[in-house]
């Protein structure tokens, strides 16, 4: 189920990206021959003016084909409405249109999200009774070390007093009164249900060096949906603050690899990417439209580096045709392409063996 989830993410992101260069290069007079759902094979296609509308076998994403978009054909024709004859303006806005929409997407994702009712954390007096208390953290070498971080506390008891379903103040309560005893501490962690007995024990608070404790942080997280314009505006909000954080995130990570000190163990490739899908579409649909957001939001940021074979990279191209006043020679710049195109795909293997030995 995880690998089908991730196809259709990747499938619906790599669309809404060559949607957006498609219909640019509409809007801004080019010709367009081809806006293929899925790569070839071809299965059947559907002619709508000069564009033909293909449906092909592998479920992957969708790609677009713009004539002149590597200066000529190879029947050597040249078309006024080509995708290299028109103003180096034009070209931009087709280039970092995918981008802009991979952005706009995720900014409706967010905003879809909080509408929806996102996870967030409350304070007791406004939490509903659906509210659930996470183990938001825990001390090591403490009685709750062995308590997963992230899992929901259902029911804590102490001799014939049981709570469930409880807030902050009544687990501190139940803790204070086991005193030395056992507290029955109940939790669900990935669908499993189990009991664990802690013995709270002093010392651990500082400041409050007769208080017992368990060692646990704890928060009470209850769902919460937006209204329209607030959702839109905290939508806003989190894919810029997601767009800066992955640009920082990627410009430090390829510092440190130009001076060997990168650790590429910490990118996750596709492997690694159909596993974190799982475990947020096990999380329910907010979770995972909120991961398809940060996903969306990758994308933009990688193909707006400048490196070729990706949008930045052709944004460089046009950018140099605009100062030199001179077109790229085709034979150089499918050269570069393809030079690009190879060490990209180096980097996904080193990265696809890194999540192979994780998971070994």
């Amino acid at each position: 189920m995880s690998i089908i989830i991730f196809f259709l993410v990747l499938f619906i992101l790599v669309l809404v990206h060559e949607w957006g260069h498609f219909i640019v290069a509409k809007k801004t007079g080019m010709r367009v021959d081809e806006f293929g759902i899925g790569f070839p094979p071809k299965l059947f296609g559907i002619k709508k003016g000069e564009t033909e509308y293909t449906f092909n076998a592998l479920p992957i994403g969708g790609f677009v084909k713009i004539f002149g978009e590597n200066y000529e054909d190879k029947t050597g024709e040249v078309d006024p409405r080509g995708f290299s004859s028109r103003p180096r303006w034009a070209q931009a806005l087709v280039l970092i249109a995918g981008v802009t929409m991979n952005i706009l997407f995720a900014w409706f994702l967010f905003s879809l999200t909080y509408m929806i009712g996102a996870p967030t954390q409350v304070d007791e007096a406004s939490a509903s009774p659906q509210a659930q208390l996470y183990i938001a953290g825990v001390l090591e070498n403490s009685p709750a070390q062995e308590l997963p971080v992230g899992s929901v506390v259902t029911s804590v008891e102490s001799g014939e007093k049981r709570v469930d379903t409880p807030n902050q103040t009544n687990f501190s309560e139940m803790v204070n009164e086991a005193a030395e005893s056992d507290l029955l501490v109940t939790y669900e962690y990935k669908d499993e249900i189990k009991t664990l007995a802690l013995q709270p024990t002093q010392g651990l608070i500082d400041g409050s060096p007769d208080e017992y404790a368990v060692g646990v942080s704890l928060a009470l997280v209850d769902v919460v949906s937006k209204p329209f314009f607030t959702a839109i505006g905290d939508g806003f909000n989190s894919t810029r603050d997601g767009f800066v954080a992955i640009a920082v995130g990627l410009y430090y990570l390829l510092s440190e690899a130009v001076i060997g000190k990168a650790d590429f163990s910490q990118v996750a490739g596709p492997i690694g990417i159909v596993g974190m899908v799982g475990d947020a579409a096990s999380f329910g649909i907010t979770a995972l439209l909120t991961f398809t957001a940060i996903i969306s939001l990758n994308l933009a940021v990688i193909n707006l580096l400048p490196f070729p074979a990706l949008d930045g990279g052709r944004l460089v191209f046009v950018a140099i045709e605009a100062i030199t006043k001179k077109p790229i020679p085709p034979e150089w710049a499918g050269r570069v392409n393809l030079v690009g195109f190879a060490m990209l795909m180096l980097l996904m293997i080193v990265v696809t063996y890194n999540d192979i030995l994780r998971l070994l």
